[in-house]
């Protein structure tokens, strides 16, 4: 009988997708999150400590494939350090991380927190798997719309996104998870390359909603580093097939 596969962060954006895709597949899975719930369908719900590491030795008992999915504003590579060792005293046989493009190039701290939780994985002496992510239409969604909410909308010059569906990326993850370990494997990102000032005309027309954009210039290193196109995955990417504008439609048009 196949192994219990547990999944950190499974009631996200991203989990919620994911943790069907398992079921389908016939396995157990074991959801770790800040939050208890009552078990259900299949799916055991346990609480954990990721940062500060309480609770995740009785969490990965028996459990040999880990799907770390778990991510905040700060802290990731912590948080997956102690994933990391726990997982290591637990003998498990798999271990897959969800990062985001750009990891290894932007200077920014959340960049920086992500590939330190990469290395983490890649070193923790157990057979890894990482796959690299464009941001969700989901995020994209939420920024573009508190920006919407101001008199003008502000757009930085020379920022672009490749954003991806969250239902593409579970799908691919779900499929490395029932996999062989592949260390790390192409990034996924969505079909188009759009500026903010594209995204943030196709969300107010949308709304049916008219706001000025005001294009203003990101400095410092931050700024040279997205003009580069370094949060960006031009070559050897796989590409999802669900555009902003079909997002949109679906999210927004409702």
């Amino acid at each position: 009988m196949a192994s219990t596969i547990l999944v950190t962060g499974g009631t996200g954006t991203l989990g919620s997708h994911v943790v069907p895709l398992l079921r389908e597949a016939g396995r157990e899975v074991r959801v770790l999150s800040r939050h208890g719930r009552a078990s259900a369908d299949g799916v055991e719900y346990l609480t954990a400590d990721l940062l500060g590491g309480e609770g995740l030795d009785p969490a990965l008992a028996g459990v040999e494939t880990v799907l770390h999915l778990a991510g905040g504003p700060k802290g990731d590579d912590l948080a997956t350090r102690n994933l990391v060792r726990a997982a290591a005293r637990a003998g498990v046989k798999h271990l897959l991380y969800i990062s985001v493009v750009g990891a290894d190039t932007m200077p920014i701290g959340w960049f920086r927190a992500k590939l330190g939780a990469e290395r983490a994985v890649a070193e923790s002496g157990i057979p890894w798997t990482t796959l690299r992510a464009a941001q969700f239409h989901d995020l994209v969604l939420d920024t573009v719309g508190k920006m919407a909410r101001l008199p003008a909308v502000p757009c930085p010059g020379g920022l672009r996104f490749q954003p991806v569906d969250a239902r593409e990326v579970a799908a691919r993850l779900a499929e490395l998870t029932l996999g062989e370990p592949s260390g790390l494997v192409p990034d996924l990102v969505g079909p188009t390359v759009y500026g903010v000032a594209e995204l943030a005309r196709g969300y107010l027309e949308a709304r049916g909603k008219r706001r000025p954009l005001l294009p203003v210039r990101m400095p410092g290193k931050v700024g040279r580093a997205y003009r580069a196109a370094d949060n960006l995955s031009v070559t050897g990417a796989l590409k999802g097939h669900r555009t902003w504008e079909d997002f949109l439609a679906e999210r927004v048009g409702q």
